[in-house]
């Protein structure tokens, strides 16, 4: 049950904020705390939703301007407050938010939950490769797709929150199980540290 501060529910809300340029394996990351009983909220599941309910087909290039005009109509955080919608409604008071850009959305998140910034890293060249084989509708087709998507994610502030992270894991020459292993054993020493 998700934790309300206000109502006096002894259970407290955790959130894992997963941030990392994109192919860095937050996704990764992300579904091998969902393996440990955590639910998942992805950050571009919402912005691909609300991209459709605008009448666009969800690609890369209107994902991103549909991000832009979510942040420019209701604030930087925008997109962190329609995943806090969802976040109430699942009642989980373990949740991993996959795809945080800013520390203004991590902010939204410590209004309302413990928080563990966790920063998923790895090379722009490696983040290609991987961005390549993973084949999904808005990864780009081309370098020039990629910088242009990197630079995009720069611009809305995606490096603030890399910087400012509690936690740093590696994906340079990871394989799926030793990134999965490390995020696992992050998270676990948190909640540990963290008990009651």
């Amino acid at each position: 049950m998700a934790y309300n501060p206000k109502s006096g529910d002894e259970r407290t809300l955790r959130i894992v904020a997963i941030t990392g340029m994109p192919g860095a394996g937050k996704s990764t990351a992300a579904k091998a705390l969902v393996s440990k009983g955590w639910r998942r909220v992805v950050m571009g599941d919402v912005i691909r939703e609300e991209t459709k309910k605008r009448g666009l087909k969800p690609d890369a290039k209107n994902t991103g301007e549909v991000m832009k005009a979510l942040r420019k109509e209701r604030g930087e955080a925008a997109v962190a407050e329609l995943c806090m919608e969802h976040i109430r409604k699942s009642k989980s008071d373990r949740v991993v938010v996959d795809g945080i850009r800013s520390m203004a959305e991590v902010e939204v998140f410590r209004r309302s939950a413990k928080v563990l910034l966790v920063a998923v890293h790895a090379s722009k060249d490696r983040r290609y490769v991987l961005l390549r084989e993973r084949g999904r509708r808005d990864d780009p087709l081309s370098i020039e797709m990629f910088q242009t998507r990197d630079e995009r994610e720069l611009q809305v502030g995606v490096g603030r929150p890399i910087s400012l992270a509690d936690q740093v894991v590696l994906n340079e020459y990871a394989t799926t199980q030793s990134l999965s292993d490390q995020i696992v054993e992050a998270v676990e020493k948190w909640v540990s540290l963290d008990a009651p």
